[in-house]
């Protein structure tokens, strides 16, 4: 089987890695590796005969996490730093509209699906809890982390 990247070689990761189960200490679906982090390969495995595993050291977090190949990147590849990663949840910034008649009120709450980071600055596919079954194409200027929403709401009261 070939692979793309050799133990010894350093790599980014290119989205958030997530415990799917396999990870031990830390809960199903806990964060482990936010997007952009880099570290080195330190064994290269298979995994149902067919996928390629690079067991990568992320030094900064000190964890050793399995990732396919699809999930990282050369370490000299551009790279567009996001605020938000998937699964995360957001609040709308500002009030978005979508033609006339769909509108999303500032504070509404989401989950990102997707970053987009084809363009100058990311772009978040969103789902948002009152528009259930549409995903809008948000700027991230548009949005919020929903701790800052929780902590306006504290101020205010």
């Amino acid at each position: 089987m070939q692979t793309r990247w050799d133990i010894g070689e350093s790599v980014r990761v290119l989205r958030n890695l997530r415990n799917d189960g396999t990870f031990a200490g830390t809960a199903v679906g806990e964060l482990l590796i936010r997007a952009g982090s880099t570290g080195t390969i330190v064994d290269v495995g298979t995994f149902l005969i067919d996928q390629v595993i690079y067991t990568v050291h992320f030094l900064d977090d000190d964890r050793m996490v399995g990732c396919r190949e699809e999930e990282l990147d050369d370490i000299d590849a551009p790279w567009l730093p996001s605020r938000f990663g998937s699964r995360e949840r957001v609040a709308s910034a500002q009030r978005l509209k979508l033609g006339a008649e769909l509108t999303i009120a500032p504070g509404t709450v989401g989950e990102v699906l997707r970053v987009l980071r084809d363009g100058t600055a990311p772009v978040y596919h969103v789902h948002f809890d009152s528009h259930r079954g549409r995903v809008f194409a948000v700027p991230e200027s548009a949005l919020r982390a929903l701790e800052e929403r929780l902590e306006k709401r504290h101020e205010i009261a």
